[in-house]
């Protein structure tokens, strides 16, 4: 890289920097950032493809291969560390609206709108693109296996919008209960965990694990709203620490849980859809890290040159959730065309796939950074969009929806 390139990054980190209100919490920002980067960083380290005879790509993962690899998504599984800034700052934004005057139903329709829009434009685009991809030649295959991709991470923000839609009680919950207004929903999950595996868990109905989603990831929001509300300090956050480290380790030694913290295929029991107590003891564990950490965070970003990527990501934040593996398919559908592309169309169960698919990595952060030159207009308001246009993009959306879930077949 030459000199005057270096110096131009320099110079507009400077002006980022510069800009930055001070009263703006670059810790908040800087965890949030971390918890961005490592749902990319998880599914095109974590996912990977097989090609069968017809030529076609199917989803398979390292995980099913390299048991040893599981201790990696216990520090890319970051959704704890999200769930909890979310909740700090929805706390932060909610109390902010009010003292302006603004009705409940004002500030959930602004927070509704900037998840939603991303979401619509993704599933749009895909729903577009489906048709003239088979035909060029693409196989039906190929098209299931990347539309279950790309609808993979949505689930997140489709339960993040339940959540945000409950804020006002999360605070109200976290005036009367403090810190502990979290208990009853690990005790929820709790609960259901030793129902689904326990004794009775042959008894049991198949639907009953649905009944952890909302609790299971509403833990950490609440810990972020009850953070935002000033009613968790540093020593809420030592016992969320050493209790969600303890109870993390007693699952894992003691009642077997799976390791892995992501689906593996072939496995019976899956830890994040939806999410057993082990998310939550991780979740707890890593919220209480943040909260320590906080101040030490925020004095290393005020370094501008650490501060400017910060920024850029927050501000990319959806961007970066609903289109991460449209980048990898990017990639990995022109390579099955190749045939047997090394970390990308070969079976991950050797460690020359995983030599490989880091190497990929920065291909793939570059065809990311790429898409989302174009993409990033769906975070923005869609003021130009027609009614019919805006009607189209959910017709579309729907239509993705149904064809990704297989739905219609």
């Amino acid at each position: 890289m030459s000199l005057p390139t270096l110096s131009g990054l320099r110079g507009a980190a400077s002006v980022i920097d510069a800009k930055t209100p001070a009263h703006r919490d670059r810790a908040i920002d800087g965890l949030r950032a971390l918890a961005l980067l490592a749902v990319p960083t998880g599914h095109w380290l974590l996912g990977g493809f097989t090609l069968d005879s017809d030529g076609a790509l199917r989803n398979a993962s390292p995980l099913a291969s390299f048991g040893f690899f599981a201790p990696v998504s216990w520090v890319l599984q970051m959704l704890g560390i999200f769930f909890l800034v979310g909740g700090y700052a929805s706390a932060l934004s909610y109390r902010r609206a009010v003292a302006r005057g603004e009705s409940t139903s004002g500030w959930l329709r602004g927070r509704l709108a900037r998840l939603g829009r991303p979401v619509l434009g993704v599933t749009a685009v895909w729903a577009a693109l489906i048709p003239v991809l088979y035909a060029l030649g693409v196989p039906g295959t190929t098209l299931r296996t990347g539309s279950t991709l790309v609808i993979q991470p949505l689930w997140f923000v489709g339960v993040y919008t339940v959540i945000t839609a409950l804020t006002p009680w999360c605070i109200r919950a976290a005036e009367r209960m403090k810190a502990w207004a979290a208990v009853p929903l690990l005790g929820s999950v709790a609960v259901v965990d030793f129902l689904r595996y326990g004794p009775f868990a042959d008894s049991m109905p198949s639907w009953l694990s649905l009944l952890n989603l909302l609790p299971g990831w509403m833990f950490a929001y609440q810990l972020g709203v009850c953070w935002g509300e000033k009613k968790l300090g540093r020593r809420g956050a030592w016992l969320l620490l050493v209790g969600g480290t303890a109870l993390f380790a007693a699952l894992l030694l003691a009642f077997h849980y799976p390791a892995s913290m992501v689906g593996v295929p072939g496995e019976a029991r899956t830890n994040s859809h939806p999410p057993s107590l082990l998310v939550l003891a991780l979740a707890a564990a890593q919220s209480g890290a943040a909260i320590l950490l906080r101040d030490r965070i925020g004095r290393l970003l005020r370094r501008p040159a650490l501060w400017a990527p910060v920024v850029v990501i927050n501000l990319s934040a959806m961007t970066i959730l609903c289109w991460h593996q449209t980048a990898l398919l990017t990639a990995a559908v022109p390579g099955s065309f190749l045939g047997a592309v090394p970390g990308l169309t070969t079976s991950p169960d050797t460690f020359g796939w995983i030599a490989a698919r880091i190497a990929w990595l920065p291909v793939l952060a570059t065809l990311l950074v790429l898409i989302g030159r174009y993409a990033r207009g769906f975070e923005a308001p869609w003021k130009r969009a027609t009614h019919a246009r805006r009607a189209l993009a959910g017709l579309l959306a729907a239509g993705f929806a149904v064809f990704a879930l297989g739905l219609a077949g």
